[in-house]
């Protein structure tokens, strides 16, 4: 055995390593200082966008661990270790992760739209997602509304993006809905003449439009108005509370009798 010759090749082998792992060093470095600028970069322009602190925790450090395990595949690789099976794990792991994030995804892409489109913003009264109530916040993934009987509510982005949206803050004014029964016997001229007269009279109704008193359809207990006052938005629930309490004060001055199927109704 030339024992120069086993020096001379075990030489050149330590020296191929030593060079693979200095340079195995240096890529973990400068790969790792990458890193932490990417991550520090996404931290700071998460916190410009006001996310909250533990989604942004979140998300930064599963920016890192996905980026570091490249950097140790790609290192692996670079020693000429055999890493398609490992790329494989990886690979289905990611496809697992992505599945399960698929709606956050399409919430979080949802809301890139809203905030695009602008269909509705803070403090304007929607219904949206199958909720109606407030605007308190348009976030990343999920929109905060609080409901007319005050609950707190977080609907996904995407729900609301992907159903009707109906904004009542949009317009300057809108149309209150109510309806009157009224006997078969009743004048009904002389009651529309009577709400007009007396709607004009509410508080925040409207004078353009002016309110509109019309016979919406018949039944079994008489005909039945369609009562519409406008006002602005803000002034929605007075006015809709008020005329129920006009509607009724106004039919027992004037005497009408009461429809008598409600009559029956009642008796039954």
């Amino acid at each position: 055995m030339d024992i120069a010759q086993i020096v001379q090749t075990a030489s050149q082998t330590l020296t191929q390593v030593g060079l693979k792992l200095i340079g195995a060093i240096v890529f973990w470095i400068v790969g790792r200082w990458l890193i932490n600028v990417a991550a520090s970069l996404l931290s700071r322009s998460l916190k410009h966008q006001k996310v909250d602190k533990t989604i942004l925790s979140y998300l930064v450090a599963t920016v890192k661990v996905t980026l570091n395990i490249i950097l140790v595949v790609a290192i692996l690789g670079f020693f000429g270790i055999e890493t398609t099976s490992f790329a494989a794990l990886l690979a289905a792991a990611g496809v697992a992760i992505g599945a399960a994030w698929s709606g956050l995804l399409a919430n979080f892409a949802a809301g890139a739209f809203l905030m695009i489109l602008r269909p509705f913003k803070v403090g304007d009264f929607i219904t949206a997602g199958g909720v109606t109530g407030t605007v308190q916040e348009i976030g990343l993934f999920a929109t905060t509304i609080n409901t007319l009987d005050n609950v707190h509510t977080v609907v996904g982005n995407n729900k609301i993006f992907s159903d009707n949206i109906q904004n009542f803050s949009a317009n300057t004014y809108r149309r209150v809905d109510l309806v009157a029964q009224l006997n078969h016997n009743t004048d009904h001229n002389a009651a529309i003449a009577m709400l007009k007269e007396r709607l004009s009279r509410i508080p925040n109704v409207l004078s353009n439009p002016a309110p509109d008193v019309e016979i919406l359809e018949f039944n079994l207990a008489g005909p039945v108005l369609a009562v519409r006052p406008y006002c602005n938005n803000a002034d929605y629930w007075q006015v809709y509370f008020d005329t129920n309490r006009l509607i009724r004060d106004s039919f027992g001055e004037a005497g009408f009798s009461a429809p008598e199927q409600l009559y029956a109704i009642r008796n039954n």
